[in-house]
């Protein structure tokens, strides 16, 4: 695990929860900028190589405590020009593994410190190319005709709206692709025959959340696998019910209800009681109420508290 996400995880989480005090501010804000290294990328602690991962996850901290001013950002913007192919895509770091992963985290790095307009990158050359790893049953993969997955969903069309290029794509079979990943147990998996897990209660809700087709799902019943992942002892959540919580699900499983509950046309009466039953209250209804009331609300591009989005004055193509 990158030891800098891991971090990113638990301060969204906490900041979700209205609890971002709960930790040390200087202590985590010193820690991240002993990464920066001097090819200007940040690494996941300090005797490390430097990520794209790593960097953008640096960044989302740094601009979650408004310490943006304090990183040398013409350094950032270099690492991350640097890191662009020929083709479009993006390596990780200087050993060149490619993924759309890479090319997410470039793209809103450069977005969060506000200099993506700035040709630090060749803009028209990573939209070609992401509009590439979209596969013939609607959904992308880590390049052209890779394997499609959930995970990869998010982060090319995540890429695709900060770069106001959703055009590209065909919308509905990828929003189809993603809606077929809910199981009957109400969660999602990644890719067919897999398991539920609600990390994708992140990735396939935010994916769709981008595209104005959340209602395309059955929230109620997605609501109620998260609930039962939530350890009753720890307060954590696990990828399914049953199992260890982490920081990782705890964070994707809040950030997921955050979306969920943004929802307007959910909360109409017929979805008040449980099973249509009058006077009994649907755990999930009042749980996605509970959500409505006291989650902050998760923007679904960069996985940030809306917050943060708005004093940065970050825009994005929503649909």
């Amino acid at each position: 695990m990158q030891k800098m996400s891991g971090i990113y995880w638990v301060l969204t989480a906490l900041d979700l929860l209205d609890a971002l005090s709960e930790v040390d501010e200087n202590e985590i804000v010193d820690f991240v900028l002993s990464c920066q290294k001097t090819c200007g990328g940040f690494a996941p602690c300090p005797k490390h190589d430097a990520h794209l991962l790593s960097t953008l996850s640096a960044i989302q901290i740094l601009a979650m405590y408004d310490c943006l001013n304090r990183v040398n950002v013409e350094a950032v913007c270099s690492f991350v020009s640097k890191l662009q192919q020929p083709d479009g895509s993006f390596a990780g770091d200087v050993w060149g593994e490619i993924d759309t992963r890479f090319s997410f985290c470039a793209v809103a790095t450069l977005h969060i410190v506000g200099m993506l307009s700035k040709n630090t990158i060749d803009i028209e050359a990573c939209a070609s190319y992401l509009e590439k790893c979209q596969n013939l049953d609607g959904c992308f993969g880590t390049r052209p005709g890779s394997e499609s997955h959930a995970g990869q969903a998010y982060c090319v069309v995540g890429a695709l709206a900060i770069l106001r290029q959703l055009h590209r794509l065909n919308i509905d079979r990828a929003a189809w692709w993603l809606a077929e990943r809910q199981l009957p147990s109400g969660g999602l998996n990644g890719r067919p025959e897999k398991h539920p897990d609600v990390c994708y209660s992140w990735w396939t809700v935010a994916t769709l959340t981008i595209f104005g087709r959340l209602t395309w799902i059955n929230q109620t019943d997605l609501t109620r696998f998260i609930l039962a992942s939530q350890d009753d002892q720890t307060g954590g959540i696990a990828d399914k019910p049953g199992n260890i919580p982490d920081p990782f699900h705890t964070l994707f499983g809040l950030a997921g209800l955050s979306l969920l509950a943004q929802v307007d046309s959910y909360f109409s009466s017929s979805r008040k009681m449980e099973n249509g039953v009058s006077g009994v209250e649907d755990p999930a209804f009042v749980a996605l109420q509970m959500a409505r009331n006291n989650l902050k609300t998760i923007n679904p591009v960069l996985c940030m508290p809306q917050y943060i989005i708005d004093r940065l004055q970050l825009k994005f193509q929503l649909l």
